[in-house]
């Protein structure tokens, strides 16, 4: 599904780390942890083709069309936009071939979903952090792209809204999806994704996250 071979990173002329191989079968689940500053943003957004690599190669074997969607920090997001919610998760359907109805059920089923329903009107600048977030996850929900990469979908979510999350992480990898997550809990990584790729200045290390993150004092990831 996913294969970096000796990919680097980073501002011209100044890599990140050095070059990383690493490869992650279909349907796997994996997290990227590391320091602020580290590259772990960037090496999603090199693996999402929205920003170049400095040197190496990626090799993704999704479809051409819609086979990949990203997550980006809500921070990215122009919340003055004047659309709605329910706009704003709808976008999901971009390339989907389904009838009129079928999308407007399957929009309420996402809603709901994410605790969604009876927020489909209110604009972007109304919406609390927490709310934002589950409608940008909702409409990652719609896209049905074999390959997610979502950065840091945890930010800004109550109790309620991790819940959701990892139940949906969970069930998207029964469905077989594979999915990158960047994510600063520790503790919900070790619990919930079997693999975990540190980014360090020195080098990465790729392992189980069980064994990776026993002391997260020891990892040193700064």
């Amino acid at each position: 599904m996913i294969s970096l071979q000796s990919l680097r990173w980073g501002a011209p002329g100044q890599p990140l780390t050095p070059a990383l191989d690493l490869d992650l079968r279909p349907g796997s689940l994996t997290a990227i942890i590391g320091a602020n500053g580290s590259g772990k943003s960037s090496l999603l957004k090199v693996i999402a083709g929205l920003q170049k690599p400095l040197a190496g190669k990626i090799r993704l074997q999704v479809p051409r069309r819609g086979g990949l969607s990203f997550l980006p920090q809500q921070q990215y997001l122009d919340r003055q936009f004047p659309i709605t919610l329910q706009e704003l998760v709808a976008a999901g359907f971009w390339g989907d071939r389904q009838s009129s109805q079928q999308r407007a059920e399957r929009l309420q089923q996402v809603l709901e979903d994410w605790c969604l329903s009876g927020l489909e009107q209110r604009p972007l600048m109304a919406l609390s952090g927490g709310e934002l977030q589950r409608a940008l996850l909702a409409r990652l929900s719609l896209a049905d792209a074999p390959l997610l990469l979502l950065d840091e979908p945890h930010a800004a979510l109550d109790e309620l809204g991790q819940a959701l999350l990892w139940q949906h992480i969970h069930s998207w990898q029964q469905q077989g999806r594979t999915q990158i997550l960047v994510c600063h809990d520790l503790a919900a990584v070790r619990q919930h994704i079997p693999q975990t790729l540190v980014i360090k200045a020195s080098g990465c290390l790729f392992g189980s996250s069980e064994e990776l993150i026993v002391q997260p004092l020891r990892m040193q990831v700064a």
